[in-house]
């Protein structure tokens, strides 16, 4: 999770469902909800931490269909990277709205998947006025640009990620709700890419990067003859 702090509306008597934690749960969390996998190494390319999940908060599985929860079991859900994943997503949303009254989803956006493409992403999604637009990446070419992408893949593996943490909000979306919203099916990737975005300058942190972005871009000047 990226924007812990967009999490507001978890009050004290609240109880908490969390689904698909990885291997840090909110603190808040009191229930984790997680998919029973058949085959071990199905759950580890889902999973996409190093480390287990370690914890002592009640876990409970499911087949990926319907909760094992009563109707508004639960205060608030807290839905973190996971509907990406997921390939009925408006199934799965009608079952979080079923079992709880409030919550909070994040999940990456089309401009990142754009760059690592990773195979276990089925979903391209957007919020957008009380409207959650999904996209199928089946749907799209983005397979076309494989090789770019693993290039791009490998280098976020070795640490290379300062381009995607200067942009961080505008790669992730993380909202709470506090009533069910619609949902949509689209083909149209106008409906899950940004309407309205500022992109912050870029400031170097010293001056030996001050200097380095800047004889960066004479060099990019002199490669495309820009005066």
């Amino acid at each position: 999770m990226f924007f812990q702090e967009r999490i507001r509306g978890i009050r004290a008597d609240d109880q908490v469902l969390e689904i698909g934690p990885g291997s840090d749960p909110h603190p808040r969390s009191d229930v984790l909800l997680e998919l029973q996998y058949d085959k071990e190494e199905d759950r580890k390319a889902q999973f996409g931490h190093g480390t287990g999940l370690q914890t002592e908060k009640k876990i409970v599985y499911y087949d990926g269909r319907v909760f094992p929860f009563e109707d508004k079991s639960f205060d608030y859900v807290i839905c973190s990277h996971v509907l990406e994943h997921v390939d009925d997503v408006e199934g799965f949303l009608k079952e979080i709205f079923r079992v709880a009254s409030k919550g909070y989803f994040e999940y990456p956006l089309a401009y990142y998947e754009y760059l690592y493409n990773f195979d276990v992403h089925l979903n391209l999604l957007k919020f957008e006025q009380g409207m959650l637009y999904c996209m199928k990446k089946s749907q799209t070419h983005l397979d076309e640009f494989k090789g770019i992408q693993i290039f791009y893949l490998d280098a976020l593996r070795k640490g290379h990620s300062g381009h995607i943490e200067n942009l961080l909000p505008l790669m992730m979306e993380g909202f709470e709700w506090e009533q069910p919203f619609k949902f949509t099916a689209t083909k149209n990737m106008a409906d899950i890419l940004w309407k309205n975005y500022e992109i912050p300058l870029f400031k170097p942190v010293s001056s030996n990067n001050y200097s380095a972005f800047y004889h960066f871009k004479a060099m990019v000047r002199k490669l495309i003859h820009l005066k």
